[in-house]
């Protein structure tokens, strides 16, 4: 298996680009063709839509970056780990969990996300 941090940053990175044509480049070379990214707030099937989900979520926290919280665990073809979203360097706003299932070329193919704290 692909070292799981390094997986996860890497996904997080993806969450933090700025820059569309380097996004959907980003998430091209992470995710398979046919991946599923699903949450409480909705479901985005495949590199398009979990670029333009991404895209989505940047201009609704504008000014927020992505960051791990804590280890990266896995076992198998499966990497969980906690991300925040907040203002750089201070207590995330927003924080989640999510668990991605890898194919076998070590690609994401499906990510399940939670959130555990959400601004009211």
């Amino acid at each position: 298996m692909t070292d799981a941090r390094t997986l996860a940053e890497r996904y997080i990175a993806a969450w933090n680009e700025q820059d569309g044509a380097a996004r959907r480049a980003a998430v091209a070379d992470l995710w398979t063709e046919g991946a599923v990214y699903t949450d409480p707030l909705g479901v985005a099937e495949g590199r398009d839509a979990i670029a333009a989900t991404i895209g989505a979520v940047q201009e609704q926290f504008a000014g927020m970056v992505f960051a791990l919280v804590g280890d990266v665990d896995a076992h198998h073809d499966v990497v969980r780990f906690t991300w925040g979203l907040g203002p750089a360097g201070a207590e995330p706003l927003v924080v989640g969990f999510d668990v991605a299932v890898l194919a076998g070329d070590g690609r994401i193919d499906k990510v399940h996300g939670f959130l555990d704290k959400v601004p009211a």
